[in-house]
């Protein structure tokens, strides 16, 4: 059976994430705390036949409000569990800190969302790292050392908590009058250097058993845990090469922890811009451009192209002199295309608008040519899925859902509405419940 690519797309606000979504005329610029935005666009995305809604989440304010809204401000789970009553088979995936809620917490907060929804709830685990959040929860930043070794033995601990109710507890019989077998729910009394619970959980197991774990790609201790914990893990390849290399290392992880390699799958954001045709999805993208303050972006474009670019000259080609001098910034990843727009003539402005300042790989063009992209790295063995970052929500899931995901289908790429229901079951991952076993006792 042919394997097909799995789909997640990120909901983090509610507008998109170009900086002139918030400003266009159809925005609500007070929307940006309206969980309504994010339930339709996951009922959108779920027409689509993508897989997952992935919420990433900043447990603090560093963002200049002056320019635009906050990033990510709503609190992930309570969002999803609004999601969960108004959908039926899309997954649900917060981000939630392993550095600051108490693993009971989290374990019961994440098994009644996915008790809630079915069976369709995973969870981003991430450590955090940046001072402003540790600055919040009122503690000092700990060594690097000290964020995994939480991470370790809290997700340790709430997948223990996950299987403290097993299955053979069974379901109330109201005849006999035992509402559950409680040999089968014991308490687990793990206790580690930063984190403990005696348990159990009293919540039973969703349909699929348990969330999937999900992790960030982001260097030795995170691929690590990945390779011990993870049913997906999400990356940020900017090649095919990228991909490759990525994905590999991440099998390599599982391999390492006694897990088969298929069991992790490997996603990569990725971006889009559409339009029915080349030009008509870059006037889409001008009018974004013309809704944002010009000089960072031209700055930001100057730096890739390493010439001093003008807000005046914006909407002109570069000079034949500046032509001479400009070259590629090394390690600005679309540097080489805004580099080979510009001696194709595009103005400054037309250069923004084929999306190089976009974070993500991807394209400004039509849904064939967004197909044909996420067909090249599947079938390239660089990713096992996509997570879909959206430049403005009011149409980009849409449009996805209408165009993209057809064409993917028809050519095989794309599961049919009517595959499995629970988290688990869409990304072909096998049902667990309570700690691998596998890994138990693992060094943290």
């Amino acid at each position: 059976m042919r394997r097909t690519i799995s789909l997640g797309v990120a909901l983090g606000d509610s507008f998109g994430v170009h900086p002139g979504a918030w400003r266009m005329p159809h925005a609500d610029p007070g929307a940006y705390t309206d969980v309504g935005v994010q339930v339709r666009a996951a009922q959108a995305a779920e027409r689509g036949g993508v897989d997952f809604a992935f919420l990433p989440d900043r447990v603090f304010l560093r963002d200049d409000l002056s320019a635009g809204p906050p990033i990510f401000s709503m609190e992930p789970l309570m969002v999803l569990t609004a999601v969960a009553r108004e959908t039926e088979r899309i997954g649900l995936v917060p981000s939630a800190s392993t550095s600051f809620t108490e693993p009971y917490a989290l374990a019961r907060q994440l098994r009644a969302l996915d008790v809630i929804s079915q069976g369709r709830a995973g969870w981003n685990a991430v450590p955090s790292y940046e001072p402003e959040a540790f600055a919040n929860h009122g503690r000092p930043m700990p060594p690097r050392e000290g964020k995994y070794e939480r991470l370790h033995e809290t997700v340790q601990i709430v997948q223990a908590l996950w299987g403290s109710w097993e299955r053979e507890a069974g379901d109330p019989d109201p005849v006999s009058g035992t509402f559950a077998d409680m040999s089968r729910i014991r308490p687990i009394d793990l206790h580690g250097r930063h984190v403990g619970s005696r348990g159990p959980l009293q919540i039973p197991p969703s349909r699929q058993g348990q969330p999937v774990v999900f992790m960030p790609a982001a260097g030795g201790p995170s691929i690590q845990a990945a390779g011990m914990y993870a049913g997906a893990v999400i990356g940020m390849p900017n090649t095919i090469e990228d991909g490759r290399a990525q994905r590999d290392m991440v099998r390599r992880s599982a391999i390492a922890a006694g897990r088969a390699p298929e069991e992790i799958l490997f996603f990569a954001f990725i971006g889009f811009g559409l339009g029915a045709t080349h030009e008509s999805a870059l006037e889409r993208r001008r009018t974004l451009e013309d809704r944002t303050d010009p000089r960072p972006r031209l700055a930001q474009l100057s730096a890739m192209l390493g010439v001093r670019i003008e807000p005046t000259a914006a909407d002109r080609p570069l000079p034949a002199e500046q032509l001479e001098r400009a070259a590629a910034h090394p390690r600005a990843a679309r540097a080489r295309q805004a580099l080979a727009l510009a001696h194709e003539g595009f103005s400054p402005r037309d250069i923004l608008a084929h999306g190089v300042l976009d974070p993500n790989p991807g394209l400004v063009g039509t849904p064939g040519a967004a197909a044909h992209m996420m067909q090249e790295w599947f079938e390239a063995g660089a990713v096992d899925g996509f997570v879909l970052v959206i430049d403005d929500l009011h149409d980009g899931v849409d449009v996805f859902a209408g165009q993209v995901s057809p064409i993917l289908r028809e050519r095989g790429l794309l599961r049919a509405d009517d595959g499995p229901t629970t988290l688990r079951g869409r990304l072909g991952l096998p049902e667990q419940l309570g700690l691998d076993p596998r890994i138990r006792g693992a060094e943290s």
